[in-house]
């Protein structure tokens, strides 16, 4: 790929302001770690997405979708490429049925819930991510999940074509969905809920938003609990109990406060948590003979 050209292409498709080259994805995920894309692009539209998605298919130009940046680690190397941050915004209110653009964040989608006394969400009020991602990963807290509150979700396949399914064409699971494993680009969902009582909600709105601020390490760089909840065990109950809790590689450290996380200190390379990750691992394995799965996803070289 000749960036240059391909720098070209996309100013025939979006704004230049939309666009970067060789831009650095620390500055893009909530971990503050990552090396340079090729090309970062932001699209505000369907028509936008498409065009993107058909210059990087005719040019055989590798495309990298990415949302809030909230559950990835980017490798130092970067990504080569364009990296795609669909931007679609949007929440509309039909009774008790909201429509939502992948691009809203979740924690605007659960305040318009409690705006309109609207219950079932109040487990995302702390997720920092994106609906799009959120979806996709199937995301969850506090005994809630994606799965209970979507209704229908619209996407985007690999031929720029837009197509609609329900709940269980979602294969919703423990963190994971219809979309993991397949290069689609969500495009909006329309989530169910229930009336309820707008003082119940934001109370219970608070004990999460409590829960997370006692619980986890929120004033830290990371992306989020790092490893999946195990099969009959709690992953980061291991991790503490082989006590690894402050253990750091780098500037990639095991968090005192919540042995599920992994935080950047100050200036950790991807590298340092790849490593810090298989340390976690082993040390898990040799103690208690489990293996234990990245709930965070890696992308780049």
């Amino acid at each position: 790929m000749n960036i240059k050209e391909t720098y070209n292409k996309l100013l025939k498709i979006v704004p230049k302001e939309k666009i970067k080259i060789q831009e650095p994805m620390k500055a893009h995920t909530s971990f503050g770690i990552g090396g340079k894309a090729d090309l970062y692009v932001i699209a505000d539209n369907i028509e936008e997405i498409k065009n993107i998605l058909l210059l990087s298919k005719s040019e055989k130009i590798p495309l990298t979708v990415i949302g809030n940046g909230t559950n990835v680690l980017i490798k130092d190397s970067g990504i080569r490429g364009i990296v795609l941050k669909p931007n679609l915004k949007g929440i509309h209110i039909n009774g008790n049925k909201l429509t939502i653009g992948s691009g809203e964040l979740l924690i605007k989608a659960s305040n318009a819930c409690l705006n309109n006394e609207l219950t079932g969400m109040e487990f995302a009020c702390g997720i920092p991510g994106t609906i799009g991602g959120a979806i996709k990963m199937n995301a969850g807290a506090y005994g809630s999940e994606m799965k209970d509150i979507v209704l229908k979700t619209t996407y985007m396949d690999e031929k720029g074509e837009l197509y609609t399914i329900d709940n269980s064409q979602h294969e919703f699971e423990y963190r994971k969905s219809f979309f993991s494993n397949r290069n689609y680009i969500i495009i909006e969902s329309t989530l169910v809920l229930n009336q309820g009582n707008k003082r119940e909600i934001e109370i219970k709105m608070e004990e999460n938003k409590h829960n997370r601020i006692e619980k986890q390490p929120i004033s830290m760089p990371s992306a989020g609990s790092t490893f999946k909840r195990g099969n009959g065990f709690i992953t980061a109950k291991l991790i503490d109990e082989c006590g690894l809790k402050g253990f750091t590689i780098g500037g990639a450290q095991v968090s005192e406060k919540h042995a599920g996380f992994i935080v950047n200190t100050g200036n950790a390379t991807a590298n340092n948590v790849l490593e810090l990750v298989s340390v976690i691992r082993e040390k898990v394995k040799q103690k208690f003979n489990v293996d234990i799965e990245l709930e965070i996803q890696v992308m780049g070289e």
